[in-house]
């Protein structure tokens, strides 16, 4: 096989992106970058072959800009599109657009994503295959009485899902009756942000349930293997912090169903390419399948350190035609910790923070790997995911693992943006997840006791603002992208920071705890609200955020919904 003939474009951004570029040097393959303006900055930019503009500044119209995307490819003479993770690729249209315009597709097929993207068709798939399942309804809701009758026939807890989702954007657990309607539309609303798509459906939900997944590898030539298992369980907002490999303290009994039924699921469904099983396993050692992810996962390096595989140069080879390298699960060899570097302060219930990073210094030694999408002066964008990079820690035991964490976590240095540090500093010298493994999906909010002090807020960032001029270059039009008032006379002003802004704000005010949109008000002008009630919803990385009354008392001067607030800005009064 001649590499050089071949030409990826990375549709992704980020850590992700720079992963597969390095992936790309290693195969000798040329690689080419895309970017929104706020990313013109970034590390997947520099470390490309090739950059290309996206000419925009949104998620809509960048990153899943389809035809745009699929105009570049063929502008830079791209093979191949690796689509990374998030984004476009779970959609099946853009792997079909990508096959179509006469492209390789890195991934899955259409049809295969399409059919295990539809969590209730993979739902029927697993039942078809005798994969554990826990009650769930068969056809989409079609409103929230329907989510209120099934919660009434098998208990509560329950969980109302997207159907087209992933990530933990559109999942609500409901834990009581009366909030089966509200969690409901959230959860509609959040789908159709996220994923284009409403439909929800419902299912029984385990309580502090255990996250645990199979990675699985497949080529076009019917070899379905199992890499290796994780364990996910560190979680908030339904969204992964911590993961390791391979998942620590379960039996060969379990460890059996997850193999087996994971093969199952993928050889039904004709799977090729990466992708990742998902269980929850409850305190009483009750598997359930919980969805198939039909991509690389964020957490795949974990598995790569115990498994000797670089999953992403097989999903290269296994795109071209090629078996897979191996034909058995491996032996796993070790263990290996992964800890999310994302731009969010854990004192303000882990809200994501955004702005430009001051310093950005990772560890090194033994057993230490850093994927990361940022460098110092980086900036982390309001408009993205805000995972700035990934501490991999590997070791020959667990618990040497968790020694080296400690080590690397202590020399880790992130400042100008809040980070999630403080709390992985913290979590390896818990007792529930370095000795007995107490830990669950819901164990973050519900058992963790540390509190932390707020971090300072990140100055505001303008979006980049680039003006676009048509310029002829050899009888050639292009098109250049220069900072807005380039030509103008420079004036200076001095930034406002966070003290700045904040120093009028006086006790009683409420104060926006995320950059964001106003959504809507849950109260109305003058409404009497009681301390910790949720008082209106924010819009955020296409994820719904509750506002809080900080204290009890008369709510009035209320923002317009629609407002697009920056964090600890004032949205409305709360006078006692």
């Amino acid at each position: 096989m001649n590499n050089q003939k071949h030409k990826i474009l990375i549709a992704n951004r980020g850590e992700i992106a720079v992963r597969i570029i390095q992936a790309c040097k290693d195969l000798d393959i040329g690689s080419v970058a895309i970017y929104a303006d706020d990313d013109i900055q970034s590390l997947h930019v520099k470390l490309a072959d090739e950059a290309w503009s996206l000419s925009g500044i949104t998620a809509k119209d960048t990153y899943l800009n389809i035809p745009r995307i699929i105009e570049i490819a063929q502008k830079s003479q791209a093979t191949m599109i690796h689509p990374g993770y998030g984004f476009l690729s779970e959609r099946a249209e853009f792997a079909q657009a990508v096959l179509d315009a006469g492209l390789i597709w890195i991934g899955p097929s259409p049809h295969s994503i399409q059919k295990l993207g539809d969590k209730i068709e993979a739902r029927k798939i697993a039942a078809s295959v005798g994969a554990p399942l826990v009650q769930g309804i068969s056809e989409p809701l079609q409103n929230s009485k329907q989510a209120l009758d099934f919660a009434k026939a098998v208990g509560l807890p329950i969980a109302i899902k997207a159907a087209y989702g992933g990530g933990g954007r559109g999942l609500k657990v409901v834990w009581t009756l009366e909030e089966v309607e509200t969690l409901y539309e959230s959860a509609v609303r959040e789908a159709v942000t996220a994923f284009g798509r409403g439909e929800c459906f419902v299912e029984q939900y385990l309580d502090k349930p255990r996250h645990i997944e199979a990675q699985i590898i497949a080529d076009q030539h019917g070899h379905v293997v199992v890499v290796g298992t994780r364990d996910c369980s560190l979680q908030r907002r339904n969204q992964k912090l911590v993961e390791e490999a391979p998942a620590p303290f379960i039996d060969d009994t379990i460890y059996q169903q997850i193999l087996e039924s994971s093969r199952n699921i993928c050889r039904a469904a004709d799977y090729v390419g990466a992708g990742t099983v998902e269980y929850l396993l409850s305190r009483d050692g009750k598997l359930s399948f919980l969805e198939v992810n039909t991509r690389l996962q964020v957490e795949h390096p974990v598995t790569e350190q115990t498994s000797g595989m670089d999953l992403v140069a097989e999903q290269i080879s296994i795109a071209l035609g090629n078996p897979l390298s191996v034909q058995t699960t491996p032996v796993a060899q070790g263990h290996a910790i992964e800890f999310r570097m994302n731009a969010e302060d854990p004192a303000r219930g882990f809200i994501p923070a955004f702005g430009q990073i001051k310093t950005f210094t990772p560890p090194t030694g033994l057993g230490v790997r850093v994927d990361t999408g940022v460098f110092s002066g980086s900036l982390v964008s309001r408009h993205f995911d805000s995972l700035m990079a990934k501490l991999i820690i590997s070791g020959p035991t667990r618990d040497i693992c968790l020694q080296r964490a400690k080590r690397a976590l202590a020399a880790f240095e992130i400042d100008g943006v809040a980070s999630v540090l403080a709390f992985h500093r913290a979590i390896v010298n818990e007792a529930d997840f370095v000795d007995d493994f107490q830990v669950h999906t819901r164990w973050i909010e519900e058992n963790f006791q540390q509190q932390f002090e707020p971090q300072p807020r990140s100055q505001f960032t303008q979006d980049a603002n680039l003006q676009r001029y048509p310029i002829e270059i050899d009888g050639k039009m292009h098109v250049v992208g220069l900072p807005a008032g380039l030509f103008n006379t420079i004036a200076t002003q001095p930034i406002e920071t966070s003290s700045e802004k904040t120093a009028s704000l006086t006790t009683n005010d409420l104060r926006a705890p995320i950059n964001g949109v106003i959504s809507t008000w849950k109260i109305q002008e003058g409404d009497q609200v009681e301390q910790g009630a949720v008082v209106a919803i924010m819009e955020a990385m296409k994820m719904e955020i509750p506002v809080v009354a900080h204290q009890a008392g008369k709510i009035q001067h209320l923002a317009v919904p629609g407002m697009t607030c920056h964090a600890d800005q004032k949205i409305a009064e709360i006078l006692q």
